[in-house]
């Protein structure tokens, strides 16, 4: 038996740091199952090895049918609203054949070559945003810089025209504060984009344009049989994990930075003479750190298995605590220093296996944009307030702040 007791979770002082938690748990109880705080329970498997296992093994499904939960419990397994919305035919929520065949479709919309010939345009986004507030001295980096830019990239992305996009902002604000207000409030957010993507495929069909959403209409009148339903989820999903994700990656990584003075300085050196190596080994080393996405989606046992040495039931759901296993001692050497340089980082940051993150070329260029220019253009940022003071908001998967004010001195370009 352990001499220390067990940590409590989901609390507001395990949501602003979790790892000691998480690094008791990878001790003591690599694989364990606990009540959520939807009431419902889940194995969290907390280290690196478990983990890697767990996010590839085709018997733990993503498919929602395959929860053993009565059916008024699963509705607690998804994102709110997204059932009734008829959302749930995402990359998110299957498994192959059709998780093949529907990421083969969007696939083409991240490839290298399309990411950096998107770059330029993510350059121009950046730096836009900071012009809004750099001659005023403060801002906060999480309303007024994470949150815009990803948004406004992935509207890009999907063909949404500049008219529309602060609407999308609009709603897609009300799908991220769901810690703070109604849950309702998300489901209403939720139906207004997918009501307002179903009416951009059809202004798409009659005029097709260089954009994702068009892609995806082309591919299905050319056979790929993707139906408007399938089309309206994949643009729908493609906004839901690609915008909260670069937010949470871009806000927790400028937190780490300010925090640790040395890395921080290290990485302007390496900016400032022109390098970008160091930036591009920085941001695998914040995915890695204290990166986006705290737990994995929800997977669901289609057989009984072993993991870590626990047996796991049919029906039941199993949670992969990314957090956890990017910190585990036995895989990374000083797993909690930050070390920008780090080499063979082989983070589970973007997750593993067939349902690895599409969209990580593309958070990854937002995010070494984000940082860089930061850090270039306002060298002297800073925290406007104690850390400890930073409100982080709740929820299961994803970890990011509410807000993240800074200071630094006001320039006019």
């Amino acid at each position: 038996m352990s001499s220390s007791p067990a940590p409590e979770l989901f609390t507001w002082e395990f949501a602003t740091d979790p790892y000691p938690a998480y690094a008791w748990l990878r001790e003591h109880a690599p694989v364990h199952r606990t009540a959520l705080p939807s009431g419902v329970e889940a194995w969290l498997v907390t280290r690196y090895g478990d983990a890697r296992q767990a996010l590839a093994d085709a018997r733990l499904s993503k498919n929602p049918v395959h929860h053993a939960e009565p059916a008024h419990a699963k509705g607690k397994t998804g994102i709110p609203g997204e059932r009734k919305a008829e959302l749930m035919t995402h990359l998110l929520n299957i498994d192959p054949p059709d998780h093949t065949r529907l990421r083969r479709l969007v696939s083409k919309a991240f490839t290298p070559r399309r990411v950096a010939e998107f770059a330029p345009r993510v350059q121009q986004l950046t730096d836009q945003l900071i012009d809004g507030f750099a001659a005023k001295g403060e801002a906060d980096l999480i309303h007024d810089f994470a949150f815009p830019l990803p948004i406004y990239a992935i509207c890009d992305l999907l063909g949404v025209p500049p008219e529309d996009q602060d609407d999308f902002r609009d709603w897609a604000g009300m799908m991220i504060r769901h810690s703070g207000g109604p849950r309702g409030g998300v489901a209403r957010a939720v139906k207004k984009i997918r009501a307002y993507l179903a009416e951009l495929i059809h202004r798409k069909r009659e005029n097709p344009g260089d954009d994702l959403i068009s892609d995806l209409i082309r591919s299905s009148d050319h056979g790929e049989h993707l139906t408007e339903n399938e089309a309206a989820a994949m643009a729908f999903i493609i906004l839901f994990a690609g915008f909260e994700t670069t937010v949470n990656l871009i806000g927790n990584g400028v937190l780490a930075l300010l925090r640790d003075p040395g890395q921080r300085e290290r990485l302007q050196d390496s900016l400032h003479a022109g390098e970008g190596e160091l930036l591009a080994t920085g941001i695998e080393e914040l995915l890695r750190y204290d990166g986006p996405v705290e737990i994995a989606t929800w997977r669901f046992a289609t057989e009984p298995l072993t993991l870590g040495g626990q047996p796991i039931a049919t029906g039941d759901p199993v949670l992969v605590v990314l957090a956890a296993a990017n910190r585990d001692p036995e895989r990374f050497a000083d797993a909690d220093v930050l070390d920008l340089g780090r080499r063979d980082n082989q983070h589970l940051g973007y997750g593993h296996g067939i349902h690895y993150c599409l969209g990580a070329p593309l958070a990854r260029l937002e995010g070494q944009s984000a940082l860089a220019t930061l850090l270039t253009r306002l060298p002297d940022v800073r925290l406007a307030e104690d850390p400890a003071d930073l409100r982080w908001r709740g929820g299961l998967i994803m970890r990011g702040l509410r807000t993240l004010p800074v200071r630094f001195t006001p320039t006019s370009g």
